[in-house]
């Protein structure tokens, strides 16, 4: 948008894509430091995981209140998904799937064309959500390392691979090509927070974006907050005041899964033609 905005271009493209199953081993090895930065704020460098069960203890959401949000969010994912809500937004891709037998562990490659997500979980209980170890519990030897961890596998976001992009067009140019936009882009806001606490950047941004536009929370009809970990949605969700019904209406990351550089775009798409329908 700013591409189109402040420098002229007439047609930009932006998305993101992410492969968190060849990534992520060598994401976490490859992590560089700042040694001045390090010493003075460590917390940058913080597991995303922490800064979640930071923001849960700091500011007292319960465990109870992640699990069910969860068993939530898979619900709604697979509510849409049966009505054919995501159908629109998938581009059909072939590629080649690596198969593993349970029993005989034995690996085949198998063509497959993909058509839907399918990390969602629809007969997901809350029983068993309450059952799941926090994963920051306990050290490998079985003893302590964080009495007040609450996120699970169950309650956090799940690691997928995935792609999104939208176009961004000059509005006249748009209007001379007939093309009917989904969307106007209005603005955005940079706002910071503490990095131990990084889960409540929105909560931070949003208030200063709707006041440049003379905005407030009930003036929006649908809100995208990312569920990397459900304390991030329940927590921005109660800070803003954002009626609960308005929020991730088909479901979220916990969900339909989290490739990191794709989902903003994915929710942006997603979102815009949601208030379509």
């Amino acid at each position: 948008a700013h591409t189109v905005v402040a420098e002229g271009s007439p047609v930009a493209v932006g998305g993101g894509v992410d492969s968190i199953s060849l990534c992520q081993p060598s994401m976490i090895k490859g992590v560089v430091t700042e040694k001045k930065l390090m010493k003075t704020y460590p917390a940058i460098w913080m597991p995303m995981i922490d800064t979640a069960d930071i923001v849960a203890h700091r500011y007292g959401v319960s465990r109870e209140d992640l699990d069910r949000y969860s068993v939530l969010s898979q619900q709604r994912t697979a509510a849409a998904q049966s009505a054919g809500l995501y159908d629109q937004e998938i581009v059909p891709m072939d590629t080649v799937m690596k198969v593993v037998d349970k029993e005989t562990k034995e690996v085949s490659r198998v063509e497959v064309t993909v058509t839907h997500d399918d990390c969602n979980r629809p007969d997901t209980q809350y029983e068993a959500l309450a059952g799941m170890t926090p994963i920051m519990r306990f050290k490998k030897d079985g003893s302590d390392l964080n009495v007040n961890a609450t996120v699970t596998a169950g309650n956090a976001s799940q690691l997928s691979d995935g792609a999104a992009a939208q176009v961004v067009m000059e509005e006249k140019l748009a209007q001379q090509k007939g093309i009917d936009a989904l969307g106007i882009f209005k603005g955005f806001v940079v706002a910071g927070c503490e990095p131990d606490e990084m889960g409540i950047g929105p909560a931070v941004a949003v208030p200063r974006l709707l006041s440049r536009h003379g905005l407030t929370v009930d003036d929006i009809d649908l809100w995208e907050l990312n569920e990397a970990f459900a304390v991030v949605a329940l927590e921005n969700q109660r800070r803003l005041g954002i009626d609960p019904e308005k929020m991730n209406v088909n479901g979220g990351s916990i969900s339909i899964g989290h490739p990191f550089g794709m989902t903003g775009s994915r929710q942006v798409g997603h979102i815009l033609l949601e208030g379509k329908r």
